[in-house]
């Protein structure tokens, strides 16, 4: 009897609690209140950085100067990986007509072509290091002149908060700074290059 006691107090505590814990919490589909006050006051803003990449003067003329050089390297590398297979192919076809004196001219010419190869590995490995360097620090140079940038612009806006829309789920038209920021940038670019001129 004392068992069946026991279990039918437990059971009714555990049913009293979990009421009172139901009544406690908040629905899921109800904001919460702590949801609402870290909100409420936060002045929020995004910026498209892809449209801004393609649309900063800076970007615009730097990526064309990179691709330039890009191109030039392929085109130097590619004159070389020529000459270098034009040049087997003379070794190969000397050495099954017997077109070399001796033994030790032909192992001189096989190794002429290695350092050819290993040179040409070489500077296909230095003009990409060039180009990645380069690059990095055109991407620094571009995070420098946002970073300060919007600095000075969100002196007079009183952004909390500026985001890269790509990091963001969602967010309302109404905190998209892009276009005010490409403006203001190209704006500063203009002037800092009128200044660079004089």
């Amino acid at each position: 009897m004392k068992k069946i006691l026991m279990s039918a107090l437990s059971v009714a505590a555990l049913s009293v609690l979990m009421v009172s814990c139901n009544n406690q919490s908040p629905k899921m589909d109800e904001p919460s209140e702590v949801a609402e006050t870290a909100t409420s006051g936060i002045s929020v803003g995004y910026i498209e950085l892809d449209t801004l990449l393609a649309q900063y003067e800076f970007t615009k003329s730097t990526t064309a100067e990179l691709e330039k050089k890009s191109n030039n390297a392929r085109n130097t590398v590619a004159t070389k990986t020529k000459q270098l297979e034009s040049n087997v192919a003379n070794f190969q076809n000397k050495l099954q007509n017997n077109g070399f004196t001796s033994r030790e001219q032909a192992e001189n010419a096989q190794a002429a072509l290695q350092r050819e190869q290993n040179n040409l590995v070489a500077l296909q490995q230095r003009l990409e290091n060039e180009l990645a360097s380069e690059q990095s620090k055109l991407l620094q140079a571009f995070q420098d002149s946002l970073d300060n940038f919007l600095a000075d612009y969100n002196k007079d806006k009183k952004y909390d908060i500026i985001l890269n829309k790509a990091a963001v789920l969602y967010a309302g038209k109404k905190h998209d700074i892009t276009q005010d920021v490409v403006n203001g940038m190209n704006k500063r670019y203009k002037k800092n290059a009128k200044d660079d001129k004089k």
